[in-house]
């Protein structure tokens, strides 16, 4: 794809923070596995006690590349400090951003080849978003860690020195593998001890379905020089996911939900794009559960983040569900809005997906759910539209997702369902240097006006 010159931080990867309950840890480390979505240098871990009541001590924080469950490729784990030193200790509410790794990982843009554009026409992608024969080999250039590269996955881990109180993490976390990739937990706990540097697995006993204490993975991205490639000197563009258990993929079958499909596809069409997964599940705009509430999530976990261009808001439906009004949420909607614009940061708004049928399902909350859609397809708040509700929904019956992008609870997409959001956003709406594509105007029958009931 041409040479590389250094281009800007973004944030690779994140995860929302969550209270994950008590702590019961002591001495042991941790390993989580995870995927990047754009490539780069300078890679940095940013650490998180945001729900902790006391301080947290990590001994040593390692960086590697997974090979089979929580064994490492030999030679690519390596140590992070912070502000020169090893150790770091977290006071209850706060982050900690590490030093670079300036030599540890070094990754060429080269596309797997596999999926490159000229292997695999757009749209020919089967559910989880992969071609049928998978990633095919990777490529690396000098000083790269072996099999490192757009999409990979990293593995961090963290030892614990002493105890903890809540720990702070993502629930539902899932890395799915992608062939020739085997199976992965998104973390594992060792036997007492620190294992940070270990790039066997034998010390990890036991399997978690949470994140720990990870916050952020930040790097480098490099630009393509002009004259290169299709996406000569543009540099990678940063988005967040500002959602719920639907963006952290709850109800596809493969794990892969949509933001992650987001990312395979912009690699696939060669459009640069960083995806910070600001998703967290039972998640609302309006007031906190396990974690943060959106627009805290915003203010807290989003904008201070680097490198994040444009924020997807796709979030509401767990408000409706616990009898939210409309007005309230649009209200929430505009202060969001407000508060990136303040940043210099761009808002797609994303209709609320079809929920009929689904345990909290009203008639007030769809009635509120078609305004809360009209006020995201008509006001012209948001600088660009991800049409949700369009892609799922049932032709013969709109308040219903269709069958074949229901998983079954008629609240969150299937694997098919998730393919058909990630189909849904096209890179000039998310693209900060061209106009957002014009929401369309039509209204929607039956839908309710501020006057009706339900708004």
């Amino acid at each position: 794809m041409g040479a590389l010159t250094r281009g800007r931080t973004v944030t690779t990867w994140a995860a929302a923070a969550e209270a994950l309950g008590g702590g019961g840890l002591r001495d042991l480390t941790v390993r989580n596995v995870i995927r990047v979505s754009a490539a780069g240098t300078d890679l940095r871990v940013r650490l998180t006690n945001a729900f902790g009541t006391r301080p947290v001590t990590f001994g040593h924080v390692y960086v590697g590349v997974p090979l089979a469950g929580a064994a490492l490729v030999a030679g690519s784990n390596r140590l992070v400090t912070f502000d020169g030193r090893p150790e770091v200790t977290l006071p209850p509410g706060t982050t900690a951003l590490s030093d670079s790794l300036p030599d540890a990982m070094v990754w060429d843009e080269v596309v797997p080849d596999a999926i490159r554009p000229d292997a695999m026409p757009p749209g020919r992608m089967r559910p989880d978003g992969m071609r049928p024969d998978g990633l095919g080999r990777r490529e690396a250039g000098p000083g790269a860690v072996p099999g490192a590269g757009p999409r990979s996955r990293l593995a961090v881990s963290l030892y614990l020195r002493g105890s903890c109180d809540t720990i702070t993490g993502r629930n539902r976390a899932t890395t799915p593998a992608r062939p020739p990739e085997p199976p992965s937990a998104p973390a594992y706990r060792s036997i007492p001890g620190d294992h940070a540097a270990d790039e066997s697995g034998d010390a990890y006993v036991g399997e978690a379905a949470s994140w720990h204490w990870l916050d952020a993975v930040t790097l480098t991205a490099p630009t393509v020089r002009p004259g290169a490639a299709a996406v000569s000197g543009v540099v990678v563009l940063g988005v967040a996911v500002l959602g719920d258990s639907i963006a952290i993929g709850v109800g596809s079958e493969t794990g892969h939900g949509w933001p992650d499909l987001l990312a395979d596809r912009a690699l696939l069409e060669s459009w640069p794009l960083a995806v910070a997964n600001e998703g967290v599940s039972g998640g609302r705009v309006l007031s906190a559960g396990t974690g943060r509430s959106a627009e805290d999530r915003l203010a807290a976990e989003v904008l201070t983040k680097p490198g994040i261009d444009t924020v997807i808001l796709a979030a509401g439906l767990n408000d409706l569900g616990a009898g939210a009004r409309a007005k309230d949420l649009i209200a929430a909607f505009r202060r969001i809005v407000a508060s990136a614009h303040a940043a210099g940061v761009r808002v797609v708004g994303a209709t609320l997906t079809p929920f009929a049928g689904a345990e909290y399902h009203t008639p007030g909350g769809e009635r509120a759910r078609q305004a809360v859609n009209a006020f995201v397809r008509e006001d012209g708040a948001f600088d660009g539209l991800a049409d949700f509700d369009a892609a799922l929904r049932d032709p013969a019956n709109p308040a219903r997702l269709l069958p074949r992008h229901d998983c079954g609870d008629h609240l969150h997409p299937s694997a098919a369902g998730h393919l058909a959001m990630a189909a849904a956003i096209n890179q000039q709406t998310l693209r900060r240097d061209q106009p957002a594509p014009a929401p369309p105007r039509a209204s929607q029958p039956g839908r309710p006006r501020p006057n009706q009931p339900g708004y």
